[in-house]
């Protein structure tokens, strides 16, 4: 097949990215978005979204004259659906006592029902939005087959997962592995044909439902992982002992590799697919559900530590250092940082928080300064919560000059406790048994 127009619904995260990398290629690409300051925002030269190596990328897509964006679809030889898919807020699903959340699938059904009137036989429709399995053969297929063309003969349809880590987006669309489902071979073969215009990986075939499987597969199993090594700090807490000497130590041992604890689990994927294999198969998933409720409690087990290392909250000045979910990005989306800002307030504190990445952020209920300085000048205590280059770089001797805080809580493991120390800050770091320490 050849693609020589590209339609990609939804330009966040992963659709401008990918839209940028097929115009770079060659394709001449449509970028829809349902909003409309990000279609102007885009086609005036400029990116919404903060990603290394994307302002360059998209400029120089924009300049060949082959990007566009538009709220709309128009005609093309593929659709690619790169659109959210967050939980309903409102609604929860129950099984036997237990309740879990729900995917909010309303931006992928919008999407897939606004390429029907431009679909056409020989087309190409690709879903990329994590989604629960069976989601491209029992929601996708039925929509687009309103227009009366049947999947898998008429037109291909594919689920295709994007596979790759905030801040290292544009290398790893290319560099990394591309695995294509199809609801026929011929359909997985179509999209193969696709991404290899750009795709320097290796591209494995396989069927819709395998292919969303695995990508729920990949972020449930790093959850998982994750919420035992949560589970370690709290442990390491209760008992007096450092965890992060623990974890080193026992990571010496050659078939282990403890991941590192932390204040929680964000993003919009690791967060967030687990709760789809729940959602569809609550009977089957329990493993799954406890390490979800593990990694969501994280942000109280660092509230309650920062209560503990200085006393009642009440009226206390806390500089709140990150939002973002994870270290150099902007992306607060499910952000654990976010909720423990909002569990230290709830307690009584005054939270200052500031974000290098994204100074300007809207958070209902949070007052974000535009600097470190305002952040930390007035703070009686500071609180690590993202481990941005930026904080971990931080002269201390420097720092206390600035702030009268003579504590810091360490919830990443991002500063030479010693080196602090001989600055005239204590850092009590999480899961180190030290919050109610003294010395």
């Amino acid at each position: 097949m050849k693609f020589d127009k590209i339609c990609v619904i939804g330009l966040g995260y992963i659709g401008l990215p990918t839209a940028s990398t097929f115009a770079a290629h060659g394709a001449t690409v449509l970028g829809v978005d349902i909003q409309p300051e990000v279609v102007e925002t885009l086609n005036r030269g400029e990116v919404h979204i903060h990603e290394p190596g994307l302002r360059d990328a998209f400029s120089k897509a924009l300049e060949t004259g082959r990007f566009k964006a538009a709220l709309k679809p128009e005609e093309a030889d593929a659709f690619v659906i790169a659109v959210p898919t967050p939980f309903k807020e409102h609604e929860t699903g129950e099984y036997q006592g237990v309740t879990y959340k729900l995917a909010d699938m309303r931006a992928v059904i919008s999407a897939a029902e606004s390429i029907i009137p431009y679909l056409k036989k020989g087309n190409l429709v690709v879903l990329e939005s994590t989604s629960p399995p069976r989601t491209t053969i029992d929601l996708i297929a039925p929509i687009l087959e309103k227009s009366s063309l049947k999947a898998g003969s008429d037109f291909h349809l594919c689920y295709s997962p994007e596979r790759v880590l905030p801040g290292q987006i544009l290398r790893e669309l290319i560099e990394n592995s591309r695995v294509i489902g199809g609801v026929t071979p011929e359909s997985a073969q179509a999209g193969a044909g696709l991404y290899s215009i750009f795709v320097k990986g290796q591209i494995i075939r396989t069927d819709a439902t395998t292919a969303e499987m695995v990508k729920l597969m990949e972020n449930t199993y790093r959850d998982v992982n994750i919420a035992i090594a949560n589970e370690f700090s709290r442990l390491a807490d209760r008992f007096g002992v450092n965890v992060w000497e623990a974890v080193s130590l026992a990571n010496l041992h050659p078939r282990v590799k403890i991941l590192n604890p932390g204040p929680g689990v964000g993003g919009h994927c690791i967060s967030v697919d687990p709760w789809f294999f729940v959602e569809a198969a609550p009977e089957l998933t329990p493993l799954i559900y406890h390490s979800r409720k593990v990694n969501d409690a994280q942000p109280h087990f660092v509230a309650d530590t920062v209560k503990r290392a200085i006393g009642p909250l009440k009226g206390k000045k806390i500089a709140a250092l990150g939002l973002a979910y994870k270290p150099d990005v902007d992306d607060l989306r499910e952000s654990p940082a976010v909720e423990v800002v909002h569990l230290l307030q709830g307690e009584g504190a005054n939270v200052l928080a500031y974000e290098p990445f994204k100074t300007d952020a809207k958070l209902p209920g949070i007052s974000i300064t535009p600097n470190l300085d305002a952040a930390i000048r007035d703070a009686d205590v500071l609180v690590l919560l993202v481990s941005h280059s930026e904080f971990v770089k931080l002269s201390p001797e420097s720092l206390a000059k600035i702030t009268r805080a003579r504590i810091a809580i360490d919830t990443v493991n991002g500063w030479d406790s010693s080196q602090w120390q001989s600055a005239g800050i204590r850092v009590v770091k999480l899961g180190s048994g030290k919050a109610g320490q003294t010395g």
